[in-house]
């Protein structure tokens, strides 16, 4: 859920009052270029919000996954044991 909050509004605002390109959050479009967009007003076609995430580390999610079997095993081992002395 998102939550406009009350520094949102401000920044909001402020970029109104000052009329200024904020890189990925507003763009002072002039009339041409609306003209050029067939006065299409869809923000992605003036700001580009677009932020590239970081790459995953395959070598490191492997390494995860194998730990986190071991330690499966071992769970699961120590509960044969459990259930062995309880008769099960």
């Amino acid at each position: 859920m998102y939550v406009l909050r009350e520094e949102d509004i401000q920044r909001i605002v402020d970029a109104y009052e000052k009329y200024e390109d904020i890189d990925k959050f507003a763009h002072d479009a002039s009339l041409d270029e609306i003209k050029e967009n067939e006065y299409n007003l869809n923000i992605p076609r003036y700001v580009d919000t677009f932020e590239e995430e970081e790459p995953v580390d395959m070598d490191a999610v492997k390494e995860n996954i194998a730990n986190i079997k071991q330690e499966l095993a071992e769970v699961e081992a120590k509960m044969e044991l459990f259930l062995e002395e309880f008769g099960l």
